[in-house]
């Protein structure tokens, strides 16, 4: 039978102190960590990050190190989207557009927006229009600058951060020359020798071999990111089929909502199948990296942490990506729609793109962190429960501490932990121009999850054990990596999906205060449609009555690939600079690292010295 069930550091005794009122030397590390920690009192206080070391290790105090750094990073830039907000909100009762909108909206018929559809008056989209009005202004422009400039400067003084942890806790060169192979490759490696820095024999693994499992798992990631594109797409359809069904009941209170609630259903269907993909494909890529033979424990987690992200980043943004940049550009016009499958293409709905962008995080980031926190909350207690359970059953006393330590939960790494954030950073990030109060979700949402991680280290999971680590590892990259995409997208979603451009036009060309705009930014259904219809109706887009582009339409096209090539010209220039500005050393550290290389070599020089007189 199995002996050994299980290996694991014990705690350091029970985490509630025994007596109330104790001081802090009475008291063990993990009575300290609790107390002054992992309890929902303390959240308003700094994290004890010198003690997490102690107790965790380096790699799991850098976690909270970062954690801890983004969240109070996050607070200037919830403040500034909840003013831009309110800016939205002010806005929204004396915009020219909205008030013609709905004071002379029963003029405009429109064009039927599905196969099935009615035509409609422009007036039914009032409250939704000016809804759309909350995101979409000239803030939201100077916020996603901002945004893209807060994460290069979050960054560079994390980088700083990070360094300044590194040598207090003394893992500054900690590099992974020294590391030994992994228990896993060393029991499956097939051959033994000697390696070239310490001369040590150890378990081998032919390079050659490794590059061609890579690539063979390579392909079944990309497998798979392409049934989450055909999933996509199958939800597209899902929203277009619901739309033409409930138009064909008959009810008028269901006729006016249905794209709303197609859209809506659409982003809960889509949530549910993202997180189901989600445990799926994990366990897939464990198997995976697991399979490709890495030597040490860093690279298999860097292998395993790049084959996951890039799959949850197809995952939880596809969607997103589709609504903000390819929705409503292949609709056609009236009498030549464009269809896939025999369905015609779906437009942007009444209110326009960006406020289907803004529904669609929400339910996306907010639905989440909220399934994720309760997750979190619950999976513990169920498996601690169960665990009681058996041992009831099977009539076990617990005296000893490693009995009650056995009963915890086993720890599993940090992945998930980094996954949330990395993941939440990239939504207010690359899609804040659609939304201005992500950032303060964020923010709410990571004061919780500080509270919920430290009480499941310090309460509900056995004691890791500790590990060396010299920073955030490869997280760091894709930080970076997520950072110079949003700087892109933030461009393209102003020129393109929002209407800040269009207004700017009108208000150069035509008049400044926008009167007529409404008029300005519809086009007259073709003569072949009317005929056949006994009516003219409008729609959205810059047309000749023929259907051909007019000339607005091209010099609109100029000024929004001018803007997108300045915008982020001026962003990078401006990133580049605080790069220049802001070394990613702070000079205190690097003077006492010369310092350190230097009493080095003096010592070196004086030993080989002494070894030379006594040799004579």
């Amino acid at each position: 039978g199995n002996v050994l069930s299980a290996a694991f550091p014990l705690h350091d005794g029970p985490y509630e102190a025994q007596g109330k009122g104790l001081c802090p030397e009475e008291l063990s590390k993990r009575q300290v960590l609790y107390e002054y920690w992992a309890r929902w009192g303390r959240w308003y206080k700094y994290q004890p990050l010198d003690h997490i070391r102690d107790y965790f290790g380096e790699k799991i105090a850098f976690y909270f190190t970062w954690i801890g750094f983004y969240t109070g990073w996050l607070l200037p830039a919830a403040i500034v989207g909840t003013i831009v907000f309110f800016v939205g909100i002010s806005l929204m009762v004396t915009d020219i557009p909205v008030k013609e909108i709905c004071e002379q909206g029963s003029n405009y018929t429109m064009c039927p927006l599905c196969t099935n559809c009615e035509f409609w008056k422009l007036s039914s989209i009032c409250s939704l229009f000016k809804v759309s009005k909350l995101f979409d202004h000239g803030g939201t422009v100077f916020f996603s600058a901002f945004m893209s400039l807060w994460a290069v400067t979050f960054l560079e003084f994390w980088k700083r951060k990070s360094a300044t942890m590194a040598y207090k806790w003394d893992c500054f060169n900690f590099d992974e020359t020294e590391e030994r192979p992994s228990a896993e490759f060393a029991a499956v490696a097939p051959m033994v020798m000697k390696n070239p820095i310490t001369g040590v024999e150890e378990p081998y693994f032919p390079e050659k071999d490794r590059i061609q499992r890579v690539i063979a798992s390579s392909m079944v990631v990309l497998l798979l990111v392409v049934v989450v594109l055909i999933f996509l797409i199958s939800v597209i359809l899902y929203r277009t089929i619901i739309g033409i069904l409930i138009y064909k009941t008959g009810n008028s209170i269901a006729m006016a909502t249905a794209p709303r609630i197609a859209s809506i259903t659409g982003s809960i269907v889509n949530l549910l199948f993202i997180l189901l993909m989600a445990k799926v494909y994990t366990s897939l890529a464990h198997f995976l990296t697991k399979w490709e033979m890495h030597r040490t424990q860093s690279q298999y987690e860097d292998a395993l942490i790049f084959k996951v992200f890039v799959f949850q980043f197809v995952n939880f943004y596809s969607s997103p990506i589709y609504i903000a940049f390819f929705k409503g550009r292949f609709v056609g016009y009236p009498g030549h729609y464009g269809s896939l499958f025999g369905i015609r293409n779906e437009g942007c709905g009444n209110g326009g793109c960006l406020i289907e962008l803004a529904q669609e995080l929400l339910v996306i980031m907010v639905g989440k962190q909220i399934i994720n926190n309760i997750q979190e909350v619950v999976i513990p207690k169920l498996k601690f429960w169960w665990q009681k359970h058996k041992d009831e059953e099977n009539c076990i006393s617990i005296h000893h501490s490693w009995e009650k330590d056995n009963e915890l939960l086993e720890y599993e790494g940090l992945f998930d932990e980094y996954l949330e954030m990395v993941l939440q950073f990239g939504f207010i990030t690359i899609f804040v121009a659609a939304c201005p109060l992500a950032p303060l979700f964020a923010l709410l949402n990571n004061w919780v999850e500080i509270r919920l991680d430290a009480h499941k280290f310090v309460c509900e999971y056995r004691r890791p054990v500790a590990e060396r680590a010299q920073g955030i590892g490869i997280w760091l990259n894709i930080l970076e990596t997520i950072t110079t995409i949003a700087v892109m997208s933030n461009a393209f979603l102003i020129a393109f999906t929002s209407d800040f451009l269009p207004r700017q036009y009108y208000k150069y060309k035509h008049k400044s205060d926008l009167t007529g705009y409404t008029n300005f930014t519809l086009a007259y259904s073709p003569l072949t449609f009317n005929q056949q219809n006994n009516t003219v109706c409008r729609y959205r887009d810059f047309r000749n009555p023929n259907g051909h582009f007019n000339m607005t339409y091209w010099n609109l096209m100029a000024i929004r690939l001018a803007f997108v090539i300045v915008f982020e010209h001026v962003v990078f220039f401006i990133a580049r600079m605080i790069d220049l500005l802001v070394p990613d050393i702070p000079e205190s550290v690097e003077i006492k690292l010369k310092r350190v290389r230097y009493m080095a070599r003096q010592a070196l020089a004086e030993n080989q010295t002494l070894l030379e007189q006594t040799d004579s």
